[in-house]
């Protein structure tokens, strides 16, 4: 570790050019890369849909991507001696690299920008921007929800370095690091580990929720995100636990069978501006949302985990931190699956109460 108890940071070449960022806790080795390699992708495309104002992107050779590998042929695992892996170091503690099937690559050209025919309406540009692999562990067999406190605190501080790097690249405007964790939701390396998404555009989501804290603070002066906060706090029958500095609730109008939001106390715009107790503090808090999680039914929860946090550039001052973890599995062995109403229409109907769900999570301590 550096000084301030921080991880050692190492930065090396992968044998295609890609970049590959090591954040050592102990004092490790890092060796050169000897795969041949072929060309790494230089090019994808984002399309803009005028129904719905939104960017989609364009990446057909993810279709090739690894699929589901026995975990002796693992390519998150440390190389050994006759198999060489996407890490090229025997051991490693916690590593983020340059996806090698991204949906958004390359720097921004400003020669290129949008192209558009049919009137305008069909409208494309390169889809600039960086999607990392983050890889939590060497340990193939473990889960986040395993790692212990000072591990959760190293991938903390590669999400923070990652924010910072990313959001400084040409075209890149929005970060968010996340994670898929499970079969069911769809995960194609069982190794644990997450993802880092550089955005050329800030997705909708994300948008739609900011427009509407936008809104809600031009008519009454105070942040969205901080009122249903200490709504939620002071209600109280959704709240799941609470540190000192973050608290863990489901929210009221939850569309997914399992959903849970971790908020800091204090109002920030993305996870660089946590300082060094909110980072502990969140290390601790999101273990033990996980440990409740995985307890939650017989068998380990699928889920999606996302670090919610500001664009690059806009709506920083409507902007609030948040981690969200939601899950398709509505009981053991049945998934929630987004059919008609939910795929065609984008209406959620909920099979479960918010309330009932939090209050399950409060026992299991």
């Amino acid at each position: 570790m550096s000084e301030h108890g921080r991880p050692r940071r190492v930065s090396a070449r992968l044998a295609d050019g890609r970049e590959i960022v090591y954040f050592d806790e102990r004092v490790l080795e890092h060796f050169d890369d000897k795969r041949d390699l072929p060309d790494r992708v230089s090019h994808t495309e984002v399309r803009f849909d005028p129904l719905q104002a939104e960017w989609v992107a364009i990446a057909s050779h993810r279709q090739t991507r690894t699929y589901l590998p026995p975990a002796d042929e693992c390519p998150l695992c440390p190389s050994r001696d006759g198999r060489l892996t996407e890490i090229p170091s025997p051991d490693y503690d916690v590593a983020v690299f340059e996806n090698r099937f991204p949906s958004f690559v390359g720097v921004a050209d400003p020669a290129a920008g949008e192209r558009a025919d049919a009137g305008g309406l069909f409208t494309r540009r390169d889809g600039v921007g960086r999607c990392e692999v983050v890889c939590f562990t060497a340990d193939h067999d473990t889960s986040f929800h395993a790692l212990p406190p000072a591990r959760v605190r190293t991938v903390i501080e590669a999400w923070i370095d990652r924010t910072v790097v990313l959001g400084a690249q040409d075209g890149v405007e929005h970060v968010f690091p996340f994670e898929n964790r499970g079969k069911d939701i769809g995960v194609t390396l069982h190794h644990p580990h997450g993802q880092i998404y550089g955005y050329p555009f800030v997705p909708p989501f994300a948008e739609r929720m900011l427009r509407c804290a936008r809104a809600h603070e031009e008519r009454t002066g105070r942040n969205l995100y901080a009122d249903l906060l200490a709504a939620e706090q002071a209600d109280g029958s959704r709240v799941v636990s609470r540190t000192g500095h973050w608290t863990a609730f489901v929210p009221f109008a939850a569309r997914w069978p399992v959903e849970v939001h971790l908020f800091p106390h204090r109002q920030v715009p993305d996870l660089p501006a946590l300082d060094d107790a909110e980072r502990d503090d969140l290390a601790r808090a999101y273990l033990d949302l996980l440990g409740r999680l995985e307890r939650l039914y017989d068998q380990p929860l699928p889920y999606v985990a996302g670090i919610h946090q500001a664009p690059v550039r806009a709506y920083r001052d409507a902007a609030y931190l948040h981690l969200r973890v939601h899950s398709v599995m509505r009981s053991p062995g049945k998934l929630k699956y987004l059919a008609g109403s939910e795929s065609g229409m984008g209406a959620f109907v909920s099979d479960v109460r918010p309330e009932d769900v939090a209050a399950r999570l409060r026992e299991l301590e």
